[in-house]
């Protein structure tokens, strides 16, 4: 590190930065994001693979509620085949915030609408067109634990 460069530690949605671990085995790479590297410490975070889910798998929603619901045992995260994969969606946003945690990570770069990232809105259940108003579990524990998030769409920290 070059002395007198502050550099600030970011979590990102790891298939933002080109990494396969969506739910179709695919990613999102947004390039502009990449150009953080330059000026920041970067994190790849994938909290549905933190929360045990293989990839490719299933896409799932937020069935009851939003991410804060879910936190609070009033809504569940439902697979297309209807299974409940709830705890590892908690459980991956647990481990987001333990790593948020341990770099002291003051923000994060989510991807949007997604049960585990969205901020701000995510998909209506079992939708992946229409929109609901709230935020993906990861996003809801990191916002409640201090942490500011935003999505790809919006990345103004």
């Amino acid at each position: 590190m070059v002395i007198g460069l502050i550099y600030m530690t970011k979590l990102v949605s790891a298939c933002l930065l080109g990494v396969n671990c969506r739910y179709d085995g695919k990613n999102a790479l947004e390039p502009k994001l990449l150009e953080l590297l330059k000026e920041d410490q970067i994190i790849p975070i994938c909290p549905e693979q933190l929360g045990g889910l293989p990839t490719p798998r299933e896409p799932a929603w937020i069935v009851g509620g939003e991410g804060s619901d879910v936190l609070k045992g009033a809504a569940k995260v439902i697979s297309r085949s209807g299974e409940d994969v709830t705890e590892n969606f908690r459980k991956g946003a647990e481990e987001t915030l333990k790593v948020a945690k341990l770099f002291r990570a003051k923000c994060a770069i989510l991807k949007a609408k997604s049960p585990s990232c969205g901020c701000g809105g995510i998909r209506e259940p079992f939708s992946f067109d229409k929109l609901k108003n709230g935020n993906g579990v990861t996003a809801a524990l990191l916002k409640k634990n201090g942490v500011k998030v935003v999505s790809e769409e919006n990345p103004r920290l």
